[in-house]
């Protein structure tokens, strides 16, 4: 391997052909910022936007429901159909709505149809926990017991899980599979379209969680038969703390009933008829709830054209090489500091690194005060996601840099290993 030094990452920023789009964002001052995949820096187009929503609230009050640049009654829709590239489906099949575990709620009392032995839930032992909270839940609801429905596939590293192990576990007695796209830790991504394919096989629903992948990942949730996904907009789509998140329903379920129904998942042009029996939306509109949160939802519209214009591939590409570039880097400088790569160092990664050292809740704490913003995951774990749309070659060099400062002057030994309250 070739060494690295600043020039060589000063000179791959200059040949980046989409460089420009770091301007678009506020990089909080004398930091480099490595957390994207928690939560996504602002950006002036998403300023913007919000900026837009609040003024046509403040001219239009009432009308801006139907007037305006960005007319409120439609605005799911609208920012669905830009959503839609970047999951793989039709502009019908998207929709902007709720949370990450609302919009997961919402799916799972739609797609899980206990009937007979077939009574069970699959879902994985790495999982983010609030995913795992949802569906104990949902069974809960059922009257099933979680400990005994609720099928985690296990991992046999405690990083990484193995797609045949996951089919395996695809038996008669599950009714519905939900999984990560990329596992949140560990940064895997997880073969939907294998996975997709063996669980269509066995006529069995599965739906993905693609917090961690949207914006980061190529998807073809359509193309593959996916059954349904959700998502947030905070991370890599940088919509903002608390963002409008996002669902897919593939088409072939068009036409089924809502397991939660809402005022909002009614067809637009009846709506308003106020009748008590509810007339669904006949694409994934029909998913919705309760209003759209407009101030919410504004940010990730400005977000959106820049992935418009970008691609996705593109973007895909450019966060491939700049980890890849990191990986070098940590190869390179930090050897001798008892690091573990705990994520695929091939084309299965998402957009973060994991980092894992028995000291990495103080190193965190020390990076930030050398102002390299990481994220500390439990118990040992140390994530830094260079962006493409932001991050530069020369912010990897450094970050390294400081790191290897860090660990050779054992700057993090005058902190207390432990996370604070939000890590």
């Amino acid at each position: 391997m070739a060494q690295h030094n600043l020039s060589n990452a000063q000179d791959r920023d200059r040949q980046d052909a989409f460089a420009s789009y770091r301007d678009e964002f506020y990089i909080p001052a004398n930091t480099i910022y490595m957390d994207g995949n928690s939560l996504g820096l602002l950006s002036k187009r998403a300023e913007r936007t919000l900026h837009e929503l609040l003024e046509s609230w403040k001219i239009l009050g009432i009308d801006g429901w139907t007037e305006g640049e960005h007319p409120w009654f439609y605005l799911s829709e609208r920012v669905g159909k830009k959503m839609a590239p970047l999951v793989g489906g039709t502009k019908s099949e998207v929709i902007a709505t709720g949370s990450t575990t609302t919009n997961l709620h919402q799916l799972v009392a739609t797609f899980y149809k206990p009937e007979g032995n077939k009574t069970k839930i699959l879902a994985d032992e790495l999982n983010f926990p609030s995913d795992i909270y949802a569906l104990k839940s949902q069974l809960q609801l059922k009257g099933y017991d979680a400990d005994t429905h609720l099928i985690r596939v296990k991992s046999q590293d405690g990083r990484y899980l193995k797609e045949d192990d996951i089919i395996a576990a695809m038996t008669d007695d599950v009714a519905l599979i939900v999984l990560p796209a990329v596992l949140y830790r560990s940064g895997q991504v997880l073969d939907m379209e294998k996975l997709t394919k063996a669980a269509n096989e066995r006529n069995i629903p599965i739906g993905f969680d693609l917090c961690h992948s949207i914006g980061a990942v190529e998807h073809a949730l359509h193309e593959w038969g996916v059954d349904f996904a959700f998502w947030c907009t905070y991370k890599h789509l940088n919509g903002g703390p608390g963002s409008v998140g996002g669902l897919f329903v593939h088409e072939k379920h068009f036409g089924k009933t809502p397991g939660l129904a809402g005022w909002f998942g009614s067809k637009k042009e009846s709506q308003f008829d106020m009748d008590h029996t509810m007339d669904p939306a006949s694409d994934a509109g029909a998913y919705q709830i309760g209003t759209p949160h407009v101030l919410s939802l504004a940010p990730v519209i400005g977000s959106l054209d820049m992935f418009e214009e970008v691609g996705i591939a593109e973007i895909r590409t450019k966060s491939l090489e700049l980890t890849g570039y990191m990986l070098e880097l940590i190869e390179q400088e930090l050897s001798e500091s008892r690091f573990t790569i705990g994520n695929p160092v091939d084309g299965t990664r998402g957009g973060h690194l994991l980092l894992e050292h028995e000291e990495a809740a103080r190193i965190c704490k020390a990076l930030k005060e050398d102002g390299v913003i990481p994220d500390f995951r439990a118990p040992n774990g140390i994530r830094l996601a260079p962006v493409a749309l932001y991050n530069t070659f020369e912010d990897v060099w450094h970050t390294i840099q400081k790191l290897k400062v860090v660990m050779d002057e054992k700057r993090y030994e005058k902190y207390e290993n432990k996370r604070g309250v939000v890590a």
